[in-house]
């Protein structure tokens, strides 16, 4: 979580929220020994209770169910409140994580979530319902995961940016 932006940051606390994970991504990872080679599971793994609330985080063993429940014991241990409005978010926002670029751009009503595998994950558990996302640079999945977190977490809703700026809400939207 280091290149997550500090300013407008909401941190969650799981406590007494329903939440569902989604599986992003496993790999099998090997390890070349004397004794010869030795099988673990990686799994990156993304949590939300559909209404805001978001988290990701990677769990490692030697079989596939325990790293799946370390991946989501870690991503309820990093959950992010990000801002919905009406099923789309705010405003466009671009996120960069290493090789990763992602773009994400609010939507009309009806149109759906339009983006693939590792974003579609991410923005699905945060209940944004219409989005345009396009990932660019490197597909892979933590990086694009992290990217992802990056562009939501930069997102800042109205009310706030009428309080920084101390202006009414109205001229917000007709400023």
């Amino acid at each position: 979580m280091k290149n997550m932006p500090n300013t407008n940051v909401n941190k969650v606390r799981s406590s007494d929220i329903e939440f569902k994970d989604r599986l992003v991504s496993i790999q099998r990872v090997t390890k070349v020994t004397k004794g010869g080679r030795t099988f673990s599971f990686s799994a990156i793994v993304v949590v939300g209770n559909e209404n805001g609330v978001v988290g990701y985080g990677l769990g490692k063993a030697k079989e596939v169910t325990s790293a799946i429940a370390k991946g989501v014991d870690n991503a309820k241990k990093n959950l992010y409140k990000i801002p919905v409005i009406n099923g789309t978010i705010p405003h466009a926002q671009e996120g960069k994580f290493s090789g990763s670029r992602v773009l994400v751009k609010p939507a009309t009503p009806g149109t759906g979530v339009i983006a693939g595998g590792a974003m579609r994950a991410v923005l699905e558990s945060a209940g944004v319902k219409d989005i345009l996302a396009k990932s660019q640079g490197s597909s892979n999945p933590h990086s694009v995961v992290k990217a992802t977190m990056d562009a939501l977490l930069k997102l800042r809703d109205p009310y706030t940016v009428a309080q920084m700026r101390n202006i009414d809400l109205d001229k917000v939207f007709n400023g």
